[in-house]
């Protein structure tokens, strides 16, 4: 009985790790909409203004900067372990760069987001612990075709509100359009140099 129990337990676990439930039938999450405005608030304080185009998103007042939006889990251990090289990219590439990170598949305050994950491991950059994070992930996956149960960290580049194409680490395909699991941030910003220099 006993070791039934456990096996029930790990696929529970396990299937609470990813975002299915939002995926499919009728409790199916409906994407933004060209036009649509998403106001994401930053746990160290401010606001920006997402705002959804034909083809991805925009940071309202920085459209010509490249934006990177980062799906986490302070509870993901490669998320914490990404923050301190992302907080560095994000404080060197300012002028041409915003790094957006999304709490995801979790529900947790902003207090514990600050407490436990950006001053924990060094995540100074713009961190969202919105309602609409669900939705953002549910839009940025359909826009790209990404049909697997999305996983943590998750991460994609655009430029012009077209998402890019960055180096694929696990598959080697040539026209992945996201980074999933730990990255090293070099190959990240090999990724951004190449991009912002193509016109």
């Amino acid at each position: 009985m006993l070791k039934w129990f456990k096996v029930l337990f790990a696929a529970l676990f396990l299937v609470g790790c990813s975002n299915n439930e939002v995926s499919d039938g009728p409790l199916r999450i409906e994407p933004f909409k060209n036009g649509d405005k998403i106001v994401l608030n930053n746990i160290h304080g401010g606001s920006k203004t997402l705002l959804r185009t034909n083809d991805g998103f925009v940071i309202e007042g920085e459209e010509k900067k490249v934006l990177m939006i980062d799906l986490f889990g302070t509870f993901c251990k490669p998320c914490q372990e990404e923050a301190p090289a992302l907080t560095d990219l994000q404080l060197r590439k300012s002028d041409d760069f915003i790094l957006i990170g999304l709490t995801h598949l979790e529900e947790v305050t902003d207090e514990y987001v600050l407490e436990h994950f950006a001053q924990k491991y060094g995540a100074f950059y713009f961190i969202a612990n919105s309602k609409d994070n669900a939705r953002i992930a549910e839009t940025v996956t359909q826009d790209i075709g990404y049909k697997q149960a999305l996983q943590v960290p998750f991460k994609v580049m655009l430029k012009d509100a077209k998402y890019q194409q960055v180096t694929d680490v696990w598959e080697n395909k040539p026209d992945n359009r996201y980074y999933i699991g730990k990255i090293d941030t070099k190959i990240i910003e090999e990724d951004l140099m190449r991009i912002l220099e193509e016109k």
